[in-house]
């Protein structure tokens, strides 16, 4: 059996898998925040991954591809000198800054099957941050929307109630007792953003 006969084809599939992955990776972290899709939210959470993945498959394809190892070794030693000290850095900073979110709650609105509450929790090294969304459509196109924003920085600050009182109004109280409404429109996109600590 030849092998080389399936070089050519196996580094251009291989070259192909590094550009999408690539690709997905860029249009993730560009999707923004306001309105974006919740599949390339969920995709910039593994950014770092698909980064380690482009990385490898392009390396893949240049050794598979390149015949003249004069051209071979330069390249891919060139690739993994700036390429996994670049993603390494990028995982570092991504664990230091990024803290872990925890969903707190989740409840549909009342009447409407492709709307959605979400309360995330957000555990920093500063204070605990709470947000609260409204994901908006059914998968793979559903959007997500930013509510509010609570600062744990003072105890009055903590959001101790988010619920429903329509189909497009969200009430959300903070320890302290402040009360906040919020009315959704049918894109899903809220009247105001609320921000508080």
């Amino acid at each position: 059996m030849d092998h080389k006969r399936f070089q050519g084809p196996s580094a251009f599939l291989l070259l192909t898998v590094a550009v999408v992955l690539g690709a997905t990776a860029v249009t993730a972290l560009e999707s923004g925040d306001e309105g974006a899709l919740v599949l390339m939210i969920g995709i910039r959470e593994h950014v770092i991954l698909l980064g380690w993945l482009a990385l490898a498959a392009l390396t893949g394809s240049v050794l598979l591809g390149l015949k003249k190892s004069s051209l071979r070794t330069p390249l891919v030693t060139m690739l993994l000198v700036i390429g996994a000290p670049t993603l390494l850095l990028g995982g570092l900073v991504s664990a230091a800054f990024g803290g872990s979110d925890e969903e707190v709650a989740t409840e549909s609105a009342p009447g409407l099957g492709d709307r959605r509450l979400l309360v995330v929790a957000r555990s920093s090294v500063l204070d605990p941050v709470w947000c609260v969304y409204v994901d908006q459509g059914n998968s793979p196109l559903e959007r997500r929307w930013t509510v509010g924003c609570f600062n744990g920085d003072s105890e009055d600050n903590a959001l101790i109630k988010t619920v429903w009182t329509a189909p497009d109004r969200i009430r959300m109280t903070t320890a302290e007792g402040a009360v906040h409404e919020v009315t959704i429109a049918p894109s899903g996109r809220p009247d105001r953003v609320v921000s508080v600590g």
